[in-house]
């Protein structure tokens, strides 16, 4: 259960970024706010803009928002906490709370009811391995940018013709990599792509110059061990190298499409 430190008189909390919390604890800036009702877009352009998704995955709810502070907090802007972290929705809610204006989702969505609990409790995008019949259309007006997953050219063209304005390649790096994701442009260069699995901070760019719109990073940013030992201070740094690498792949593209 997630307490607002509002409700907690006398507590005082550390901002320093390798202490962990030995219990959740919002922001006692934090407020319930619903979300403009049409934020698909806005997200897409912070996808856009950044390159990277942070990918998290956690062993509990409290582990996955220190984690994710961490990261935010190291310039990470979208990340999505995936539906196998135990709490995940608790974990949203409270980071959602206090970073209203970070792209925060939730991914491995695969029915239409985790969707719609967790475009409910503030996710601002929503991702699947693959495409979740429904999602889109109760997404339609916006509410949440949903993301599908696709392999085949076949399934990113059904994709994108069923509505979703951006879309996974998954799993990209067993499918071929970098070399896979430039095919898949050739024949869809209008359609946004986002390569996902596998990915480490030395082939951001490589992907990103071949037309990927943005790469998901997973344990290159939540790093396995560091994760085990609550190191949050080498989440920050690897997260700051990863927005870096992102920033600058994003900008070096757009200086070559000039």
């Amino acid at each position: 259960m997630i307490v607002p430190i509002a409700n907690k008189v006398g507590i005082r909390v550390s901002t320093r970024i390798d202490t962990c919390r030995s219990s959740l604890f919002c922001s006692k800036n934090s407020s319930v706010s619903l979300h403009p009702i049409n934020v698909a877009d806005t997200v897409l352009m912070d996808i856009q803009n950044s390159g990277i998704i942070a990918c998290l995955r956690a062993k509990s709810a409290e582990l996955a928002v220190e984690a994710a502070r961490a990261a935010l907090r190291g310039g990470i802007s979208v990340l999505e906490i995936t539906m196998s972290t135990p709490g995940v929705f608790e974990a949203l809610q409270c980071l959602v709370q206090e970073y209203p204006s970070a792209s925060i989702g939730v991914g491995t969505v695969l029915d239409r009811r985790e969707a719609k609990e967790a475009v409910d409790l503030g996710a601002k995008f929503l991702m699947s391995p693959a495409m979740v019949k429904g999602i889109l259309s109760d997404v339609a007006e916006g509410q949440a940018l949903y993301i599908p997953g696709a392999t085949t050219p076949t399934e990113v063209l059904s994709a994108s013709t069923d509505g979703a304005k951006i879309i996974t390649v998954y799993p990209v790096s067993v499918s071929g990599g970098v070399e896979y994701l430039a095919a898949l442009k050739k024949p869809f260069p209008h359609i946004p792509l986002v390569a996902s699995q596998g990915m480490g901070l030395d082939t951001v760019g490589a992907y990103i110059c071949e037309g990927a719109t943005a790469v998901v990073l997973s344990d290159a940013i939540f790093d396995k061990k560091a994760m085990a030992e609550r190191n949050f201070l080498r989440i920050h740094h690897l997260a700051c190298s990863a927005a870096t690498e992102g920033n600058q792949a994003v900008r070096k593209t757009k200086c070559m499409d000039e």
